[in-house]
């Protein structure tokens, strides 16, 4: 039977496996934010600097990622953002 910790790493995968089926790009890089989250508690607990090393860089990239465009989404809607289509 899997240990509490063994959970954590179950979960972290299901979570980072849901975030797929996401259809906005900012629910998916948040999702992929917590599941890697989830991940350093892991490798944490396991002792295991790889793990989470590499999951200290996807959250920061997927955090980042998803306030930036979710900041360029909203000025978008307030037509504060020039894409060079306009004549």
């Amino acid at each position: 039977m899997p240990s509490w910790i063994d959970w954590i790493g179950w979960v972290a995968t299901a979570v980072f496996a849901g975030s797929y089926f996401c259809q906005k790009p900012v629910v998916l890089r948040r999702l992929q934010a917590l599941a890697a989250m989830l991940w350093i508690g892991y490798g944490i607990l396991i002792n295991a600097v790889p793990v989470i090393a590499a999951n200290l860089v996807v959250a920061s990239l997927a955090l980042w990622s998803s306030l930036r465009k979710e900041n360029l989404e909203a000025r978008e809607e307030v037509g504060q953002v020039s894409w060079g289509n306009e004549n």
